[in-house]
């Protein structure tokens, strides 16, 4: 290795490791941080983030990396490595170094305020925070993309993509969504979820949530699983973490959070243990995070073979509650449609639908055609035409997700772009391993992770998502096979 090369790999390394630093600091904040710290919390993510913005920018290691990049074509791994390292460095020297140090201190504040506002059903206490939020976010990508501001923010969690290659995408997520909610309410099936709505104790929940996960593959020995107000996993490699809520009176709350965050886990899990520090050695996008979190919750979670495993465990777990429920009856009731106001609990088939919303929603915020005070109100109007429903309060409605208090504006279509590449990974998946559902039943998941590692986690951001979800499937992204899946599997349950 010669030394241009051996400083690239010290320099983006490091740049690697801040950014993890980043990510541990964040999920103290929201797991284990006394109240009262948040301030000093916001200062020194306000630092960090001056520190890494100075990395990424430095000028010698910015020469450094045109070097390498001259001669970096023999080497796919150091390319690809360059090209992240390129666009990273890029966009940093766009942004002022204040701008990007501020944005994270009013995050970290903010972050704190919404935990306040939601459990208060708050908004107007939250409402001066979220708006010098959106202020910062906005001036982020205007100073990325004057033209178009929402995309520099989307680029952010999902490489290569733009609003307007999402426009079609969505239409026809929205017009197949709501022909095939049209047929199950017309079905005449009543299916209910009141196996799940019965009494579980918190502690149990959390005995079989860690068990649940260690099932599927989760190392505990390389990662936690804790509570937060809002379920996420952070982390990397041999320090993932999960966090989950729990629901005494609905036990599907913490058992679908935890298939969804371990899927995320183990994507973290299983990148390539030697390219771990590497750039490109990180997971693909956030499209394909999601991906990977929506196929263990709903392509697996939501299966009868999976139920056919689950249900015995959930016996022992839970004794004398789940007596009278066989396989059929909770594989049913763990794919009931009925639109309702929580985004992290709707069904499958809803799910795109809170999506569509804060996708147009966030838009219109980072556009200035609409301002944060009337922020509310539009989310109710929106609830009322997406899904017909009344919200009643704002912790039930526009407070309920973490992620504009953490300034992620352009990570919300990460969600539906991660039904669609999950649906087509695993109908790819079912190819190549015809008897999946036979081994899902049997509690062999090895099967999954091993064929996700392969194509998906070990890859890591060697490929454009576009480019990855054509290489593992063999065509570009679609709608067709989540709603090829979705059809299926609705109509076994409705019989239509």
């Amino acid at each position: 290795m010669d030394d241009d090369t051996r400083r690239f790999r010290q320099w983006s390394r490091e740049v690697q490791d801040l950014i993890r630093v980043v990510w541990l600091l964040d999920w103290d904040q929201a797991v284990l941080m006394p109240p009262a710290g948040v301030r000093q919390r916001s200062e020194q993510l306000k630092t960090l983030a001056g520190v890494l913005h100075r990395r990424i920018t430095d000028p010698g290691d910015g020469e450094v990396l045109e070097r390498v990049a001259a001669r970096a074509d023999g080497d796919p791994d150091l390319a690809a490595d360059v090209r992240v390292m390129r666009h990273r460095r890029d966009r940093a020297l766009k942004v002022p170094a204040d701008l990007e140090a501020e944005r994270a201190r009013v995050c970290g504040l903010a972050q704190r305020e919404w935990e306040r506002a939601r459990e208060a059903g708050d908004f107007e206490a939250f409402r001066p925070y979220l708006e010098d939020v959106v202020r910062l976010v906005r001036e982020v990508g205007l100073a990325l993309d004057p033209e178009h501001p929402y995309d520099a923010l989307l680029d952010d969690h999902e490489p290569g993509m733009t609003e307007a290659a999402l426009r079609p995408l969505f239409s026809e997520v929205e017009d197949r969504t709501r022909g095939l909610l049209a047929r199950v309410q017309g079905s005449g099936a009543v299916v209910n979820r009141a196996v799940f709505e019965r009494d579980y104790p918190v502690a149990d929940q959390e005995a079989f949530a860690r068990r649940l996960a260690a099932d599927l593959g989760f190392d505990f020995e390389a990662g936690r699983l804790d509570r937060s107000a809002h379920p996420f996993t952070a982390g990397s490699f041999r320090d993932v973490r999960m966090t989950i809520r729990h629901d005494p009176g609905n036990l599907a709350t913490a058992l679908f959070a935890t298939l969804h965050e371990t899927g995320h886990a183990l994507y973290e899990q299983g990148i390539d243990p030697d390219r771990e520090r590497d750039p490109s050695g990180q997971s693909c996008s956030m499209g394909i995070h999601e991906s990977q979190s929506r196929l263990w919750e709903n392509l697996v979670g939501r299966s009868r073979a999976f139920w056919a495993f689950c249900l015995p465990r959930l016996k022992e777990a839970f004794p004398g509650r789940l007596d009278d429920v066989d396989t059929d009856a909770i594989a049913r009731a763990a794919n009931v449609v009925r639109p309702s106001l929580i985004r992290v609990e709707a069904d499958e088939l809803t799910y795109n639908l809170h999506i569509l919303l804060r996708f147009d929603l966030e838009v219109a915020l980072i556009g200035g055609r609409l301002a944060v005070a009337d922020l509310p109100d539009a989310w109710n109007e929106g609830m009322r035409r997406m899904l017909g429903l009344d919200v009643p309060d704002d912790r039930m409605g526009v407070l309920q997700d973490v992620h504009w208090s953490a300034g992620m504006f352009g990570y919300f279509p990460s969600y539906t772009l991660g039904n669609l590449y999950a649906a087509q990974f695993f109908g790819r998946l079912r190819e190549e391993v015809p008897d999946v559902d036979a081994r899902i039943a049997r509690g062999e998941f090895g099967c999954i992770r091993e064929w996700l590692s392969v194509r998906i986690y070990r890859e890591g951001r060697r490929h454009l998502p576009a480019e990855l979800c054509e290489r593992v499937t063999g065509r570009p992204l679609s709608v067709d096979p989540l709603f090829d899946h979705l059809e299926r599997r609705l109509s076994e349950v409705y019989r239509f």
